[in-house]
């Protein structure tokens, strides 16, 4: 765990001081967010966080490379965390020229698709999924394929189309990052594995990157991190989930969720942890595509009326509609993992008061202010 900690330090120190240069960078290339209808934000502010934030997640590589627990771990631990860097530059870069120019959607696309593609071409991706008892439904190369190209790109959207309020999107990815972290590590200690694993690799450095943006992100925000950072975040993400797959047995998996029952409860716990870690941003993507697609509109046309949108909407200030948001994702994204790994009547108090508090502070906050709405000054 000391190791996994310091992973997370030097991500979040090395994108913390990274900011400051891709700050620099943005302005003399004129990568700026200028102010349009559907934004929040009321001044210009910088792109290019997501240069900064893979910056930290190298860094991070290389230095857990050096650590003496993990770099003694298996060579496909180190081999998928690379493959999936080399992936994140890739969808990265397509965002910094999307910062720079504003590509079009299609081949904004078409970068995603290539970037899982390239996870595709060097084996990180979904090779089972569990079934009830001690079986598992084994899927073949092309089903494989489309599935992650299909959770890949679901993803990488679902991050940009939070990615609407200062801090929103890495707070949202971060809390979920920790929390996919710690069921990645769980799940190798319930099972004697070694608690050396990709996921959780990729995770506590993602989950550092995060940390070290936000100083410069959360209300006012003085940097975004652009499509260049939430194609990134999604990216890394869910290829946290794909290296999972490919590294434990059904058996270890099932046994680690409480017992390898007949239930389909622990058995889907591989495909129900990451997911759930999400909730938040595609709930919001669906309801976009459903709005959108009611209205007669294409999918990715812009408007403003996503989740962050409507939190300002009832009355919540800037600040507060992000936290309030961080709270929703981080009781379903824990409250997923304790409850799959810690099935007991003390987890099930916890997580039903988690939510009510959630709720109480969602609905009755803005009543009981009068419904006061802040000017805010960031997106």
């Amino acid at each position: 765990m000391r190791e996994y900690l310091l992973v997370f330090l030097v991500a979040g120190s090395v994108t913390y001081l990274l900011t400051v240069l891709a700050r620099e960078f943005a302005i003399r290339t004129k990568a700026v967010a200028q102010v349009r209808d559907r934004d929040v934000h009321v001044i210009p502010i910088p792109y290019f966080g997501g240069l900064a934030m893979l910056g930290g997640l190298v860094a991070a590589y290389f230095v857990a490379r050096q650590l003496p627990f993990l770099s003694l771990s298996s060579p496909n631990v180190f081999r998928d965390a690379g493959v999936v860097l080399v992936a994140g530059a890739l969808i990265c870069m397509v965002g910094v020229l999307d910062d720079l120019y504003e590509i079009d959607a299609l081949t904004k696309l078409g970068g995603q698709v290539l970037a899982a593609g390239f996870l595709i071409g060097f084996g990180v991706q979904y090779r089972f999924f569990p079934a009830p008892g001690d079986g598992q439904f084994a899927l073949d190369p092309s089903q494989a394929a489309l599935l992650t190209v299909f959770t890949v790109v679901a993803t990488v959207n679902a991050v940009n189309f939070v990615d609407g309020l200062d801090g929103l999107a890495a707070g949202v990815v971060g809390l979920g990052a920790i929390a996919f972290f710690l069921f990645c590590y769980q799940i190798a200690n319930l099972n004697g594995q070694s608690l050396a694993v990709t996921g959780a690799l990729l995770c506590a450095a993602l989950g550092g990157a995060c940390a070290g943006f936000l100083p410069h992100n959360f209300y006012p925000a003085r940097l975004f991190m652009g499509d260049s950072g939430s194609m990134l975040l999604g990216l890394v993400l869910s290829a946290s989930a794909l290296t999972l797959s490919g590294q434990f047995s059904v058996t270890d998996v099932t046994q680690g969720g409480g017992g390898s029952d007949a239930s389909l409860v622990p058995t889907l716990l591989p495909i129900i942890v990451p997911l759930s870690i999400l909730v938040v941003p595609f709930a919001d993507l669906v309801l976009a595509v459903v709005r959108r697609t009611a209205r007669g509109q294409m999918f990715y046309h812009p408007d403003k009326q996503h989740l962050h949108h409507r939190m300002l909407e009832i009355g919540h200030s800037h600040g507060r509609a992000v936290l309030i948001l961080w709270l929703w994702a981080s009781l379903i994204g824990f409250g997923t993992v304790l409850i799959s790994l810690y099935s007991s009547g003390l987890t099930w108090v916890v997580v039903t008061v988690w939510l009510l508090v959630t709720m109480a502070l969602t609905f009755l906050v803005p009543r009981m202010k009068g419904g006061d709405v802040e000017v805010p000054a960031g997106r």
